[in-house]
């Protein structure tokens, strides 16, 4: 798996993986390639199409140098070579830095020998915005500044600039028309940051708290509107189609982001996420306060609809899977920021983001997406059904192994006073099947096959009808055929009881060889095919059989067996070729979705069965929230 992008940190969660129902995902950097771009750019309402520089009025300009240069955590680093500069810090920053000083000719190092920084308000995930107050050396005046969420930002101003520096009042209709502005940038899939202004008094930036003491506050209403830039941030390239196999596979996908909720659904219908006949009173895209605020009732009705949740803190994340595991379903979550720990936690499986995932983050994970690709997200699915299909395998092979071994035993004790099989040839059985056996039916790689199953579930048993049939069917064979020649065996071939013993031993040994071809695909009649790619397996199979020939030729009396005649060998092989035929007819029998056991008693509703540990977990987080 490490070859296909993904670490895992706890073997169980491969398994698990295999069992999903949801996958919960984040957009930036899993969906979307997180290589950010500024490709609009609007002053007031009006397009900047290209000579931002001298187009804008210069005081314009210099404001928008000091919000984009002072208001941020990342850096410029100019190179002596004269190359192009070097930018540093999150890919947002990167991108709208990059922007402004190709784009709108800034310097950074004038610009920060003529300001000094007051006080930072840093971004976070419930406010989605970032501010700055500062003050200019050469005249001592003070500019509060904000970045953040283009409505958001919006809201906090009541007056916009426009290209020439004028200065108009944001009434009732131009807010609404700059509000279908970016509406409409987020429906093109652009992220819109917005970016605001005012200058203040020192009065206005002191507040005092209850204790009377005096502090320093960024203001954050009656604010100018500087702009409005619109990032692109592509689709990865062959995500539709990971998103489109997780579909076939039975597997839903919710995007859990941060992001506007036009632009989310936007990059969902890119993605494939949200289907052609999505409309917008399907309840499919949701804002994150919309879900916070349902009862738990309401929750529990709605979540199954909901495929988008836009404007989401990692609360809302952790509330949709605790809210999922409370109704049964597997849960997988992608997460890469530290608030994102409580979910990575609380999910069935934790994916976290091996190139811009925090180390909290990747510690609380069970698998670790080297890449950050939703497509090696698919196919840890895969291989996670490749291992529970493997572990299936296993698990029919080896009943058919002892319930075989255990009846002719137990027969033969019962009637003649003795067993064919002795304590070494049984040990001998269970150590070349319990370890060769295992690891030839573990090797097999993942399939196409594979993901046009439904998942497992929760509530699905391990050992299947189709399992049943199928090892039921071969242990009757065999305790048939050993039972023959345990009671008619000398008598048949007119041989000593020595040899009986030794055919026996032999038959049921090769009859285990034969059954490993018929393990290998569990509903499949055609159990040869890509056999020839597996060449591990036929390695196991011919060291079995080389194992099994210098156990009855050269080791007679540590096994207490005889040598057998080529007449003989022939005969064993034939009788254990049979389990082939049997194996394809039986696979023709259809059986029922229901579990066997289900018959026998009264299964209780998966509600109850499991429950959620939200209190636990809310608790550990030091929150509080209503639990159904």
């Amino acid at each position: 798996m490490m070859a296909d992008q993904a670490m895992v940190r706890k073997l169980s969660a491969c398994e698990t993986m295999g069992s999903a129902t949801i996958i919960c995902t984040d957009k930036t950097g899993t969906l979307t390639l997180n290589q950010m771009k500024v490709t609009q750019f609007w002053l007031g309402q009006e397009s900047i199409k290209e000579d931002h520089s001298n187009i804008i009025d210069h005081t314009v300009l210099e404001l928008f140098y000091q919000g984009v240069g002072l208001n941020t955590t990342g850096s410029v680093c100019k190179p002596v070579s004269g190359s192009l500069p070097e930018f540093s810090g999150s890919p947002t920053e990167k991108a709208i830095l990059s922007w402004a000083v190709l784009g709108l000719d800034l310097d950074m190092e004038k610009l920060k020998q003529k300001y000094s920084i007051l006080h930072v308000e840093t971004f976070n995930s419930e406010k989605k915005r970032s501010g700055v107050s500062v003050r200019r050396k050469t005249d001592e005046t003070l500019h509060v500044h904000w970045k953040g969420a283009a409505e958001i930002i919006v809201a906090m101003c009541s007056d916009y600039y426009e290209s020439n520096g004028g200065l108009r009042s944001m009434d009732e209709d131009q807010r609404s028309r700059i509000e279908t502005i970016i509406q409409s940038m987020a429906a093109s899939s652009l992220r819109c940051i917005a970016f605001a202004h005012k200058q203040v008094s020192q009065k206005e930036m002191e507040c005092v708290d209850d204790s009377e003491k005096t502090h320093q506050r960024i203001k954050e209403d009656g604010l100018t509107l500087l702009g409005i830039v619109g990032l692109k941030d592509p689709c990865r390239p062959g995500v539709k189609k990971a998103v489109e196999a997780c579909k076939s596979a039975g597997v839903d996908i919710k995007m859990i982001t941060g992001d506007n909720i036009f632009t989310a659904k936007a990059i969902a219908a890119e993605c494939g996420i949200l289907g052609a006949d999505y409309n917008e009173e399907s309840g499919q895209a949701i804002e994150g306060i919309e879900f916070r605020n349902y009862t738990p009732e309401e929750r529990m009705e709605k979540i199954g609809k909901i495929k988008v949740m836009a404007r989401s803190s990692p609360f809302d994340k952790l509330l949709m899977v605790q809210c999922l595991k409370q109704k049964g379903d597997v849960v997988a979550v992608t997460g890469d920021g530290t608030n994102d720990a409580l979910a990575l936690k609380e999910a069935d499986i934790g994916l976290s983001m091996g190139i811009q995932g925090t180390e909290v983050a990747k510690e609380s994970s069970d698998i670790v997406i080297l890449d950050d690709n939703f497509s090696s997200v698919a196919t840890v699915l895969r291989w996670g059904r490749c291992v529970y299909n493997n572990i299936q395998k296993f698990i029919q092979f080896q009943l058919t192994v002892n319930v075989a071994a255990l009846v002719i035993n137990f027969i033969a004790a019962v009637s003649a006073g003795e067993v064919p099989l002795t304590a070494v040839q049984l040990l001998w059985v269970n150590l070349i099947m319990d370890t060769l056996g295992a690891l030839a039916l573990a090797t097999d790689r993942p399939t196409k096959e594979l993901m046009k199953k439904p998942p497992v579930g929760r509530t699905e048993p391990l050992i299947t009808n189709v399992m049943w049939r199928n090892l039921l069917a071969q242990a009757v064979y065999q305790i048939a055929i050993l039972l023959i020649l345990q009671f008619r065996g000398e008598s048949m071939f007119n041989v000593p009881k020595r040899v009986k013993d030794t055919l026996i031993f032999n038959t049921f040994v090769l009859c285990q060889v034969f059954n490993e071809f018929n393990a290998r695909k569990l509903e499949k009649q055609n159990v040869f095919q890509g056999i020839l790619q597996n060449r591990l397996f036929l390695g196991i199979v011919g060291i079995t059989i080389i194992l099994q020939v210098v156990m009855v030729e050269f080791l007679k009396n540590f096994a207490d067996t005889e040598r057998l005649k080529l007449w003989q060998w022939g005969l064993c092989i034939l009788f254990a070729a049979f389990s082939w035929p049997i194996a394809w007819v039986v696979k023709l029998i259809p059986v029922s979705d229901k579990p066997f056991f289900s018959y026998l008693k009264r299964s209780k509703p998966s509600s109850q069965l499991y429950k959620s540990s939200t209190t636990r977990n809310l608790q550990s987080a030091g929150m509080e929230l209503e639990v159904q």
